[in-house]
């Protein structure tokens, strides 16, 4: 019997076969991997096809793989609620164009975490309403969650607001 992770990869297959890079399903563990441009069109099919129904977004994140091209990986992991199932999307992002769509008008839930994405991996989503840093404060420099962030730098200092 097929689960629904594996049906979503096969309906993410037959949907946008230019796209899916690839895919594996392993003891419940089904990830697609995709191009970074086909990122809403991908939502949108696990969101909105009744037989899948993946209403929950319930994290986004990076990975830095420093030494390698593309460079980062953004990772988004669904849940559906209605059919108790999980599946990850992948899609891998260059360091010298770390853009991604936003996935915020698509599920809320990604408003917080591409901001924290973009706050400690540099990773910009395009089209979010409000992509600015959530965790750190503004002047300071860099992404610490880089792999080449100096563990050793030091920030600017930043008095009291007046």
């Amino acid at each position: 019997m097929e689960d629904y992770g594996s049906r979503a990869l096969r309906v993410l297959l037959q949907e946008l076969p230019h796209a899916v890079r690839g895919t594996h399903a392993q003891h419940g563990d089904a990830t697609a991997f995709v191009d970074r441009e086909a990122i809403p069109e991908v939502l949108r099919i696990l969101r909105d096809t009744p037989d899948l129904h993946f209403e929950m977004l319930t994290d986004l994140t990076a990975v830095d793989y420093l030494g390698e091209q593309p460079r980062f990986e953004v990772v988004y992991h669904f849940y559906s609620v209605a059919k108790n199932h999980r599946v990850r999307v992948k899609t891998r992002v260059p360091e010298d164009d770390p853009v991604v769509p936003s996935a915020v008008s698509l599920y809320a839930s990604a408003n917080w975490m591409e901001r924290e994405v973009f706050d400690l991996y540099g990773i910009r989503f395009e089209g979010h309403p409000d992509l600015r840093r959530i965790l750190l404060y503004d002047e300071f420099e860099g992404h610490p969650l880089r792999k080449d962030y100096p563990k050793e730098k030091r920030q600017p200092l930043v008095g009291p607001e007046n």
